[in-house]
C-alpha cells in the first residue's frame, strides 16, 4: 500500500464534556468524608476524600478480594480455637467445625463476621500479620496511596486506616471480579445450617444497588461503601463517619445520575468513511480500535478530532491502522484512540 497523506479533521460530534457542577446543586450529606467515583476513576463528588480515617468493617472488602484472588473457594477450612470469639459481629464459629472458603466469604461479606475474617486470613496466609502484608501489597497495586491495613476485620487498631477515595478505588476493582460481585450482591445465604442476611440495606432501599459493605465502630462511626449501576454505567459511593449513611448514599446516587451521563465511543457509535481507490468498494469504513467509555456532565460539550487520510489505496486489510481519534474537553486532551479499517477491501 502506498504511503497515505493524513489530514487533521475536526469532526462535529456533539457530545457532553467535563464541566463543574455549581456548589448550590450539590446534595447535603452528613459524612465526615465522602466520595462518589465513576468507573473511569473520576471523583464526581468528594468531601475530604483523602482524609485518612478508621474504616471499620469496610476493611473486609480487601479481605474478600485477596482471599478470592489467592484461594480455591471450595477448599475446606478447619476452624481452630484461635479463630473463634472475635469481638463484634460474628458467625459464632466453633472449634472443630468445617466451612468452605465460599461459605466463610458469605459470612464475611453479608453478616460481617469478624471470626470469618480471622479464619480466612489464617487459611490464606498462615497468620493475620502475613495476610495484612498481602492486603497492603494489593492496595499498593491498586493505587490506594493513603491506606494501611493491620488486620482483616477492621476492629480498631492504631494505624489501620484508609480514605473514601481509596475505598472507592478498591470497590470498583473488586466489583470487576465476578466471584466477588456475585457474593456481595446476595441478600441472604445459608451458611453452616444458619440463614444469614446481608447488612447492606441499600440492596432493598436504593434502586439498582448491586453491592456494598457496612462498617461500624465507636471510633470510626458508621461507614458504608456501595456500588450502583444505572443508565448503563456504574458508580461507587463511600461515606465515612456518617450517621445518616443510607439516606446519604441514596441522595448522592440520585444527584450523580441526574448530573452525569455515559458516552460510549465504539465501532457501533462512531464510524468514518474515506474514499477508496482501486477497490471493489467506493469507500472504506473506519472505526475505533477499542471501546472508550467516558462519564461527563450532562450539559457540557466534547470536542472530537480525527486524523485520517484523504483516501486509501486498495487492498486494505481489516484491522490495519487508519488514523487516530482524539477526545478533548475544553481544549484538554482526554484520550486518544487508534482508528482501524473495519474490513478487508480487495482490489477489483
Amino acid at each position: 500500500m502506498r504511503k497515505l497523506i493524513c489530514l487533521l479533521l475536526a469532526s462535529l460530534l456533539p457530545l457532553p464534556g467535563n464541566a463543574a457542577v455549581p456548589a448550590e446543586q450539590l446534595p447535603e450529606i452528613h459524612a465526615l468524608s465522602a466520595a462518589v467515583m465513576s468507573e473511569d476513576g473520576k471523583l464526581l463528588y468528594e468531601r475530604e476524600a483523602d482524609r485518612m480515617l478508621p474504616i471499620a468493617s469496610t476493611t473486609k472488602l480487601m479481605t474478600a478480594l485477596v482471599v478470592i484472588e489467592n484461594c480455591n473457594l471450595e477448599d475446606v477450612v478447619d476452624i481452630l480455637p484461635e479463630y473463634c470469639g472475635a469481638e463484634g459481629s460474628s458467625l459464632y464459629l466453633k472449634p472443630g467445625e468445617q466451612y468452605t472458603v465460599r461459605e466463610l466469604l458469605l459470612g464475611l461479606l453479608l453478616a460481617s463476621g469478624n471470626d470469618a475474617a480471622v479464619a480466612l486470613a489464617c487459611h490464606c496466609a498462615g497468620d493475620i500479620e502475613s495476610f495484612s502484608e498481602r492486603m497492603n501489597r494489593r492496595a499498593d497495586e491498586l493505587g490506594m496511596r493513603n491506606t494501611h491495613f493491620l488486620n482483616p476485620h477492621g476492629l480498631n487498631e492504631a494505624g489501620h486506616c484508609s480514605t473514601s477515595r481509596d475505598l472507592a478505588i478498591l470497590m470498583h476493582a473488586a466489583m470487576k471480579n465476578d466471584c466477588f460481585a456475585g457474593l456481595i450482591s446476595q441478600e441472604k445465604a445459608e451458611v453452616g445450617g444458619q440463614m444469614i442476611y446481608n447488612h447492606n440495606k441499600l440492596l432493598q432501599r436504593c434502586p439498582d444497588c448491586i453491592g456494598g459493605k457496612t462498617g461500624y465502630t465507636k471510633a470510626a462511626g458508621r461507614c458504608l461503601v456501595s456500588c450502583c449501576e444505572r443508565n448503563g454505567f456504574r458508580l461507587v459511593c463511600v461515606t465515612l463517619n456518617d450517621p445518616d449513611d443510607w439516606n446519604d448514599h441514596g441522595k448522592l446516587y440520585d444527584w450523580a445520575y441526574d448530573h452525569y451521563t455515559m458516552h460510549v465511543i465504539n465501532r457501533d457509535s462512531t464510524r468514518f468513511e474515506i474514499p477508496l481507490l482501486g477497490g471493489r468498494e467506493a469507500k472504506a469504513v473506519v472505526v475505533p480500535a477499542s471501546e472508550q467509555r467516558i462519564i461527563l456532565p450532562v450539559d457540557s460539550e466534547l470536542t472530537v478530532q480525527t486524523t485520517l487520510p484523504f483516501y486509501a489505496f486498495a487492498p486494505v486489510s481489516g484491522g490495519a491502522e487508519a488514523g487516530t481519534l482524539r477526545l478533548l474537553d475544553d481544549g484538554q486532551l482526554l484520550c486518544e484512540i487508534s482508528l482501524i479499517y473495519l474490513e478487508n477491501y480487495p482490489v477489483e
